[in-house]
C-alpha cells in the first residue's frame, strides 16, 4: 500500500508541478486543504474567493495567504472572474465556492440558488474566454441527488433533485454542468475546444478547520472546547463520511488523468467512502468524545426542525473501476486525524506543518 501511494504522489507531482491553477473557494474548508496539497506538488496557484469564515480556519491558522496568489473576490462577479482568469492563464481550474450548508440556505435561498448555480455558470463562462484552461473539475455535492432515502447508494446517472434549497441548488447545477459538456465541452469534439469538463460528488466531508455553523464535527468541537454539552439534532441520521483529504486526492487524480485523456474522463465522478464507514451521526458524536478524552452529548429538543435527510449513501464503483480509486482511512482513523487537527489548534501548534503530515501520512 505503501508503494501505491508513493507511485500516486509521484504521478501528481509531475502532473501539477509548476502548472497554474486556480481554486474558488480557496479560503473555505475543502479549498484551503486542497491549496495546502497543490503547495505539496508544487503547483503555481492562485486563489479566488470571498474571506474566510474565521481566524482560526484552515486557511488562515496555515498562513495560505502568504504562500499562494490570493484574489478576494465574489464568484457572482463574472467581470472580475474572468479578469483574473484571463490575466492568470491556469491551465487547471478547481471550481470549490459555494454557499455549502443545508439549513443556512433555508435562511438563504436566494444567495443559495445564486451562489450556487450562478457562480458555477460563471466559472464555466470564464473558462471558455481563457484559452489557457484545460481542465476543469466542479465540485457539487452528494446531496445533488434525488434523495429516496433508499439503502444502497446513488450512482452517477440517477437522476438530480432536492427537497431544501441547498440540495436543489447542487442538483440544478450538475444539470447546467452537464449541458456545459455536451454543449461546449464535448469529448466528442475536444480537438475543437481543447477543454475537458468534470463534476464531482463527495460524501460528509470532515476534517480540521471547518468551523462552520450547523455542521456536526465543528458542532462538537466548539461544546468541547467550552465545555458544554454537545447538541445534536439528528442522532439517526446515517451520512457516509470521509476525511477531507479522501476527495481531495480524488479530484487531483480526476485532473491529472483529464489532462492526459480528456477523451475518456471527461464526466460526473461520486468519491464516497466504504460502506463501513456509512454510520449514524450518534457514531460519529460518540467517536470524537472518544478521541478528544473527555465530553458528552444531548439530543436536541426542538420542536420544530427543518428537513434534512436521515439516509444517504454513494455508490463509488465507477471510480473504483475507472480510475483505480478507493478510499484509505476507515471511519475511526478519520475522526483521529480530523480530531488532531483541533488538539494541534488548541495547543498553538504550527498549523501548516500539521496539515503537511496528515496529507503524506494519507499518502503512505
Amino acid at each position: 500500500m505503501e508503494s501505491v501511494g508513493r507511485l500516486m504522489y509521484q504521478e501528481l507531482k509531475e502532473t501539477f508541478r509548476n502548472r497554474k491553477v486556480l481554486v474558488t473557494g480557496h479560503t473555505g474548508f475543502k479549498g484551503s486543504w486542497l491549496c495546502q496539497w497543490l503547495l505539496e506538488l508544487n503547483a503555481d496557484i492562485t486563489g479566488y474567493a470571498l474571506d474566510p469564515y474565521t481566524d482560526a480556519d484552515n486557511f488562515v491558522q496555515t498562513g495560505l495567504s502568504s504562500r499562494i496568489k490570493d484574489i478576494r473576490a465574489d464568484v457572482r462577479d463574472f467581470d472580475k472572474l474572468k479578469s483574473v482568469m484571463q490575466e492568470v492563464k491556469p491551465e487547471f481550474v478547481f471550481h470549490l465556492a459555494a454557499q455549502p450548508l443545508v439549513l443556512e440556505s433555508y435562511a438563504r435561498p436566494k444567495d443559495t440558488l445564486d451562489i450556487n448555480i450562478g457562480g458555477s455558470i460563471n466559472v464555466m463562462e470564464a473558462c471558455r474566454e481563457t484559452e489557457s484552461v484545460r481542465v476543469m473539475v466542479m465540485i457539487t455535492s452528494d446531496k445533488c441527488y434525488e434523495n429516496k432515502e433508499w439503502v444502497w447508494g446513488y450512482r452517477e446517472n440517477d437522476p438530480m433533485g432536492g427537497f431544501d434549497p441547498y440540495s436543489a441548488s447542487k442538483g440544478a447545477a450538475e444539470i447546467v454542468i452537464a449541458a456545459y459538456r455536451n454543449s461546449f465541452y464535448n469529448p466528442s469534439k475536444f480537438k475543437l475546444h481543447g477543454k475537458a469538463l468534470s463534476s464531482v460528488r463527495a460524501g460528509n466531508v470532515i476534517g480540521g478547520g471547518d468551523w462552520a455553523r450547523d455542521r456536526i464535527v465543528p458542532d462538537c468541537i466548539k461544546s468541547l472546547i467550552s465545555g458544554k454539552s454537545i447538541e445534536v439534532r439528528n442522532p439517526y441520521s446515517t451520512r457516509p463520511w470521509q476525511h477531507v483529504l479522501e476527495p481531495l486526492g480524488g479530484y487531483l487524480h480526476l485532473a491529472e488523468m483529464m489532462y492526459h485523456d480528456p477523451i475518456h474522463y471527461a464526466g460526473a465522478w461520486n468519491f464516497g467512502p466504504d460502506l463501513s464507514s456509512i454510520r449514524e451521526v450518534q457514531d460519529l458524536v460518540e467517536l470524537i468524545i472518544e478521541e478528544w478524552g473527555s465530553g458528552q452529548y444531548h439530543v436536541s429538543q426542538q420542536v420544530e426542525k427543518p428537513h434534512e435527510a436521515k439516509l444517504l449513501a454513494l455508490d463509488i464503483s465507477k471510480v473504483r473501476l475507472n480510475l483505480g480509486w478507493k478510499p484509505t482511512w476507515d471511519f475511526e482513523q478519520t475522526i483521529k486525524q480530523t480530531v488532531a487537527w483541533y488538539k494541534g489548534y488548541c495547543n498553538k501548534e504550527e498549523m501548516a506543518k500539521l496539515c503537511q503530515n496528515q496529507i503524506k501520512a494519507f499518502m503512505s
